[in-house]
């Protein structure tokens, strides 16, 4: 058998909870490079692997699995020596699911309109609308922490690393207050004590700060001008 291949691209929140995931569980991955601003993902050899053209993209020995929770729970079951990550008790793995869910229907939804304002509609500043989903998100992440440590117990799962890759990034446009949101620190805190944290995560949301400030400052150059013409 062949190494895992994942298509990737280093500066979405999707891989990188692939990433984490396989990391946690010394899992080596063949990872291909798919640049979005140049296309890659819309050319035909990719919409034969994956008609949705999205990534993360996972193309293990043939079985093709798009999604970044489906693809890191395969992972898991398939690869992982135990479940620490990934409960097979049905209710501490409804739990898991729940947090997962709430992943991509609420957490990485409130964070996408933030990318799409700034890189394709021009804005430069943050929508407020967007603001005000990512401060929503957050209050939920804080109950779901109310008794707990990690997201679902006191032991990291597949739930924290999703959520960290999105969290992670969707606090560059809302940091994260201490005073406000004190259980969601805590947790962001311990994440980032993750010995691979900045290694597989940490890096790549300081790379996508960058980018999303220079193209702030380019979107705020571009409507000076206009106004100026």
């Amino acid at each position: 058998m062949t190494k895992p291949i994942l298509y990737s691209a280093e500066l979405s929140p999707a891989v990188r909870a692939v990433w984490l995931t396989a990391r946690a569980l010394n899992l080596e991955l063949e990872n291909r490079t798919i640049s979005l601003f140049a296309g890659d993902h819309l050319k035909p050899e990719f919409l034969k692997i994956n008609p949705q053209h999205t990534v993360p993209t996972l193309d293990d020995n043939g079985l093709i699995i798009w999604d970044s929770h489906a693809i890191c729970t395969y992972l898991i079951d398939k690869y992982g020596k135990n479940d620490h990550l990934y409960p097979k008790d049905i209710c501490v793995r409804a739990r898991i699911d729940q947090r997962l869910y709430f992943d991509v229907g609420v957490a990485f939804a409130s964070f996408r309109p933030i990318v799409e304002a700034v890189f394709f509609k021009g804005a430069t500043e943050f929508p407020a609308e967007a603001v005000k989903g990512i401060h929503s998100t957050y209050s939920f992440l804080e109950l779901f922490l109310k008794d707990d440590m990690f997201m679902v117990g006191n032991t990291i799962t597949v739930a924290d690393y999703c959520l960290v890759a999105t969290i992670s990034t969707g606090q560059l446009a809302v940091p994260i207050s201490e005073e406000t949101y004190p259980k969601l620190a805590a947790w962001f805190g311990r994440m980032k004590d993750v010995p691979f944290y900045e290694e597989i995560n940490g890096q790549f949301v300081e790379k996508f700060r960058q980018f999303i400030v220079a193209k702030l400052e380019a979107n705020k150059t571009a409507v000076d001008a206009a106004k100026n013409e």
